[in-house]
């Protein structure tokens, strides 16, 4: 999207706007997960640094594309009570993806947040089964140490016939058996995981597609909603999207599958967006009283997202300190561009 793009763009509705720029922010989401055709499966470091730079990004776009215009709007309409509506949209927002952080993980039984569920595989452990103290630590590093695959010990290693084959030689000997029925299970969930994954981060894209159609269905309405803040807010969201479809297809690249299902998984995340625009640019065109609390409500929903998730796990592999000067650098291009751009 530059400038020409962009010239191009305010010339259409901001329905069609809204529409062109979250296809774009789709697309970013898809250019960052094709990166797993040229990156090894444990770039933890490349994708720390990304998470800590869409950090900022996000933080930066939030106040400056979402909550400054929303709280003009709100002072303009209700005066000195204009914290109001601005703090209703804003925790409502980050309560929307606390319930959804914690209803979805919980189709699995575990209470990780999303983010470290999509991410947890390339630490080579599984956050959907974790192993608790019933099974010894030497087992399970014989287990893991053995010829066999997890693929092979589900296709090959019929528990019915396990008798049999222990009269010639046990492939599994020595190898407790509850390790192997939790490997079992563990493979037969494996179609649950991809569905988590892809419902977790389109959960977290409605509100950054909802974030795109609000703030082009905005314009005009007050001083701050511009479309340079529009324009920029859907390029920020653009650039966040760039690590968090890495996120997705690099840890699925981890867990076994080809490199194209990886890539396909990872892009169909940002397939939301578009639709949760439209609905956002509609609902603030039509229904002018709730934009106070749309724009609110985006960033709340946004923020919680950066400090619950993003900014936690781009921490957990020893490279935290580079994630936050990715986190400084992201925040302050996205300043720049803001500001820059009024």
């Amino acid at each position: 999207m530059g400038m020409s793009k962009g010239i191009m763009l305010r010339e259409l509705e901001p329905i069609p706007q809204a529409l062109v720029a979250s296809f774009f922010t789709w697309g970013v989401t898809a250019l960052g997960a094709a990166l797993v055709f040229i990156l090894p499966k444990n770039s933890k470091k490349f994708l720390d640094v990304s998470l800590g730079f869409a950090a900022g990004v996000m933080t930066a776009a939030s106040f400056w594309s979402l909550l400054a215009p929303s709280i003009e709007i709100s002072e303009q309409k209700f005066g000195k009570y204009a914290c109001i509506p601005v703090s209703l949209g804003f925790a409502f927002g980050a309560f929307f993806v606390h319930i959804a952080d914690r209803l979805l993980p919980s189709c699995l039984t575990t209470d990780n947040s999303v983010v470290k569920i999509l991410t947890d595989k390339m630490g080579g452990h599984d956050s959907t089964l974790p192993l608790n103290g019933d099974i010894d630590s030497k087992v399970m590093e014989e287990s893991s140490n053995s010829s066999y695959t997890l693929s092979s010990t589900y296709d090959n290693f019929n528990i019915r016939h396990r008798k049999q084959s222990c009269r010639k030689k046990d492939p599994l000997e020595g190898v407790d058996k509850e390790a192997i029925r939790l490997a079992e299970q563990n493979y037969a969930l494996s179609w649950r995981r991809i569905l988590l994954l892809i419902m977790a981060v389109t959960v977290h894209n409605i509100p950054e597609g909802m974030a795109v159609g609000v703030a082009f269905g905005s314009i005009g309405k007050t001083h701050a909603a511009t479309f340079e803040s529009a324009f920029n807010l859907a390029l920020g969201i653009g650039l966040q999207n760039f690590p968090e479809g890495l996120a997705v297809s690099l840890p699925l690249v981890g867990f076994g599958y080809s490199k194209y299902k990886a890539f396909l998984y990872g892009q169909m995340s940002g397939m939301v967006e578009p639709f949760a625009a439209l609905f956002g640019a509609a609902a603030v065109i039509f229904m002018e009283p709730v934009l106070p609390y749309a724009l609110s409500f985006a960033a709340g929903a946004m923020i919680f997202v950066v400090v619950d998730d993003i900014i936690p796990e781009a921490q957990q592999n020893g490279n935290g300190r580079l994630a936050s000067i990715g986190t400084i650098v992201g925040f302050i291009v996205m300043m720049a561009m803001d500001v820059g751009l009024q």
